[in-house]
């Protein structure tokens, strides 16, 4: 292994051992687990099956390791019992368990950098207003896809799964919110981190 493989290595080592600390018995069930954190291990299982044609700056590989670890810790309590957000309910005096806001914040956050990376490697766009704008709009339409994933789970799957997985709390806007949270994460990202991004992928591609 070269020193440069050393770091997706460990993240990757890092996230299967956090799954198999939480899949055997989570107060959610399997199935609750599954479904929050399946489409994040088939996330992580193309960039595995793809490192060597297409090695991902060590930012971007970092950004799927945090995102996991959030969609782990949802999954294995559901989202809307996570003790995390319980706290933060009681010690601020909020309305509800704020956790699935975090998750869908995050739902933008760590994918505009995949999609960043993606697009300035592969095609001819470069850096400036339209790259944030496609980034952005590609965020917005992961998180639009999420909400329409937990409409169907919550039709096709046992109800009370469902309901967990869909995690809307009784709030009727729960899904713009998640939405629009997801662009908010986009939108934070690529303001605050795009230098820093750049700099992660001198190290593995001229861009």
């Amino acid at each position: 292994m070269t020193d440069r493989d050393r770091l997706p290595a460990a993240l990757l080592a890092a996230t299967l051992l956090a799954c198999a600390a939480t899949v055997a018995a989570p107060p959610a069930g399997r199935l609750s687990w599954a479904l929050e954190v399946g489409p994040g291990l088939a996330g992580v299982g193309i960039l595995v099956a793809t490192y060597r044609r297409f090695r991902l700056s060590n930012l971007v590989y970092v950004c799927v390791f945090l995102h996991m670890l959030i969609l782990i810790y949802g999954g294995y309590y559901t989202y809307a019992l996570t003790p995390l957000g319980n706290w933060a309910k009681d010690a601020f005096d909020l309305s509800r368990n704020h956790y699935d806001r975090v998750g869908h914040l995050a739902l933008g956050f760590f994918p505009a950098f995949y999609a960043r990376e993606i697009l300035l490697r592969t095609s001819p766009l470069a850096r400036g207003k339209w790259l944030f704008f496609i980034v952005c709009s590609i965020c917005l339409a992961i998180g639009a896809f999420w909400e329409l994933l937990e409409w169907w789970t919550t039709l096709l799957v046992a109800s009370d799964v469902g309901v967990a997985f869909l995690g809307s709390q009784g709030d009727v806007w729960d899904a713009q919110w998640d939405m629009f949270l997801a662009l908010v994460g986009a939108v934070i990202a690529l303001a605050t981190l795009s230098g820093v991004h750049d700099r992660s992928m001198r190290a593995v591609s001229p861009v």
